[in-house]
Order: C-alpha cells, then structure tokens, then sequence
C-alpha cells in the first residue's frame, strides 16, 4: 500500500512527465526530502546537545554530503573505504568507524581518515588500541546489552544468542583489565532497525542495567543507528527524553548513527514493463528492475516496497506479481493490485529507495546498474552517473583485456 508521505513531492497525478526524459531502470534521490529530513535531525541536535552521523552502509551517495554536511555532526563507517569516503567528501566533519574486525594491513590508512574507532572485541582493542590512542584518536568498544527488541527480522538482531557483534558484560568481566580500560573514551550500541523510541529505552535500560557501572568513566556514548526518527509518527520527544537521560545520569556525550532516517523516503526507483506473462492464475509483469540486483532488501528483509498508485493489500480490482529479468526464480519484487491492466511499456515507480539500493545493488546476470538522478522541486534536474558495460566487466578482471 502507498504509505503516508511516501510520494511526496512527486508530480500528481502522474510523475510520467516528470520522468519521461529518464532511462529506466534508474534511481531518483529527492534533494528536497533529503534537506527536510537533515533539517529534523539538526533539531534534534539543538533541542539535546547531542551529535548525530550519517551512517553511510544506508545511504553514501556523496554528491548530496556538501547538502547535508551543515547538519550533520559527520559520518559513521563500517570499514576502511567508507572511512575515506566520509572525510574527503565531508571534509572538517567527525569520521567514526565501527568494524567487526579490523584488518593490520589496512590499520595504518584508516588512522588518516577516522578520529573516532570503536572495536568490536576486547581482543581487537588489545591489538590495535594503544595505537589508535597514540595517534589521537578516540577509542570506543562496543558492547552487547543482550536486550532484543526485534520482531521478525532475526538478521538484523545483533543481541541474538550466539550474536558475533558487541562485548557482553560477561566477556567484559572475563577478558577486561585496567590498562585496557584506560584506553576507552567511550562506548557503542547498536541494536536498533526501523524502529522507535520505544525500542531505544528498553535497551538503554538494559545498557544502564549492565554497564551503568562503567558509564560514568567514559567520555561519550554512541546509541548506533535503526532509530526511525524522520518517520511522521516516530516519537521524537521519547528519543531526546533518552538522549538527556544518558547525559544527566552519566555526564557523557551522546551520539546517533542513524543511516536510514537521513534519506527516508527520499528516493525512487523508476522502472517500466517490459512483458506481461501468466502462470494459472496469476498475471506477472515483467520489469526492466531486478528485486535481486537492484533492490536487495527486497529478498533479505524480506519486505514489499511502496509502489505508487497501487496497492500491496489486494484492494485494486487488477492484480500482479511484478518480477525482474534475470534468471533467478525467486527474483521477486511482490503482489500489487491496480486501477487498471497494466500494458508493456509502463511506467513504474517504488518509493523509500534512496536507502541500501544504490550501496547493494550489483551486476548478477550481467545487469547494468541504474543511473542516479537528482531531483529538486519535483523535477529531474541532473544526472549524476553514466554507467555501462565498463562497471561490470572491471568487478571481474583486468580492464586492460
């Protein structure tokens, strides 16, 4: 179903004379959603005090950074190429770097461009710890508060029995020592995805409940990302209440890494019909964009994405499963119904897809990458890529040949 405020911005009642010059497939990232919802997030920042990142595994399409960079405190990293992306495209911003095991041989590039490093073992802070503090920077380790508040999407619960991610308060009193913990100025949890506020004070009170001890000699506390906080009906007020509750109870700075709620519903993916074929009774249209290459989340969430001016809950008289081209089976985008019988050469557009499409998407069956468009005011107004056959051959060999 079409949610809330997913579409707008777009031209109504069609967007097909606004997209009419594309090439499809292709993703549009809306400037102007993207400006309000760096807007919301700074207010978020001057109402508490607190620090808030871009984390770049959701969205790190850096031709909109210089857009977003006056209201972001800086971005969030998963490793070494992330890292560097941040600083030379959010220059004079905080670079934060969060991995789940860091590699020797890369150690000395990333000290160029991160100054926060957060490890995600105590065994990884004993190998790399005292040489990150060496070279000035700030040093964190996450932890696990063995608190999951995930419901259906196990993949994404990093409290999840057996979880590889954070240090729990067991292995911290097994493994922990004095000289180890002098090297820490703060420390991180992440245990959040799409969710709201609420979520985020059941697990600070598990935070609290086993680390609260250890908070107070800590110089900052970074809460991760998975916050929804740009959402409409995401509880804004309960989420700073948990940010000065962290500040007041622990005298510490608090940081957020939210990656989704920087470009919620701030992209589309546009795409047309390229056949329409039937098994039993069931009509499937055939479309130029790949669930499996161009919006992964699709098939790992799973989840169906909004699609304008139809409906996901069968409440359209004319009903389709929409598919893409490629050889998978289960390539699979979901059941929409429609005012009308779709026809080859339509036009399509899913919303909510300037987050994990453009940083997931790939070439499997040799499928090109859709070209990214900026649009401002409703319109497309630049193309910012120009991709071909040259990206996918030169992921798998010599270019030369």
């Amino acid at each position: 179903m079409e949610q809330a405020g997913v579409f707008r911005g777009l031209p109504h009642p069609s967007p097909a004379e606004c997209f009419a010059a594309v090439r499809t497939p292709c993703y549009v990232i809306d400037e102007d959603r993207l400006l309000d919802n760096a807007r919301q997030l700074s207010g978020v920042m001057a109402r508490t005090g607190c620090r808030i990142l871009l984390a770049q595994k959701a969205f790190s399409n850096y031709d909109f950074y210089p857009l977003l960079a006056p209201y972001l405190s800086g971005t969030e990293a998963s490793g070494l190429y992330e890292a560097r992306l941040g600083a030379e495209q959010m220059p004079g911003k905080e670079v934060h770097v969060f991995c789940a095991a860091y590699r020797a041989d890369e150690w000395e590039e990333l000290l160029r461009y991160a100054d926060h490093i957060v490890f995600n073992s105590i065994g990884q802070l004993k190998t790399f710890g005292e040489r990150a503090k060496r070279r000035g920077k700030s040093v964190g380790l996450r932890i696990n508060p063995e608190c999951s508040t995930q419901e259906g999407h196990a993949i994404y619960d990093p409290c999840a029995p057996g979880s590889r991610l954070g240090v729990t308060r067991e292995s911290w009193d097994r493994e922990m020592t004095d000289s180890l913990l002098a090297l820490l100025d703060g420390l991180h949890f992440h245990t959040l995805c799409e969710q709201d506020a609420d979520a985020l004070e059941t697990t600070l009170a598990a935070v609290g409940e086993r680390f609260g001890d250890i908070l107070p000699r800590m110089k900052w506390l970074n809460m991760g990302g998975g916050h929804h906080i740009t959402r409409p009906d995401y509880d804004v007020g309960r989420l700073e209440a948990c940010v000065r509750y962290a500040q007041e109870t622990w005298k510490l700075r608090v940081y957020l890494e939210p990656g989704e709620a920087v470009a919620l519903h701030a992209g589309y993916l546009v795409s047309r019909v390229l056949d329409i074929v039937h098994n039993g009774g069931t009509d499937i249209a055939i479309l130029d964009a790949s669930a499996a290459c161009h919006m992964p989340d699709v098939i790992e969430m799973p989840y169906t994405p909004p699609l304008l001016h139809a409906d996901s809950g069968g409440a359209k008289p004319f009903r389709y499963r929409l598919a893409g081209p490629t050889c998978l089976a289960g390539d699979v985008i979901g059941d929409y119904s429609f005012d009308r019988r779709l026809q080859t050469g339509d036009l399509l557009v899913f919303g909510d897809m300037a987050i994990y499409t453009t940083c997931k998407n790939n070439t499997f069956n040799g499928m090109p990458l859709p070209d990214i468009y900026r649009m401002r005011g409703g319109e497309i107004c630049e193309k910012l890529t120009d991709f071909g056959y040259s990206d996918f051959k030169m992921r798998l060999g010599s270019p030369a040949r």
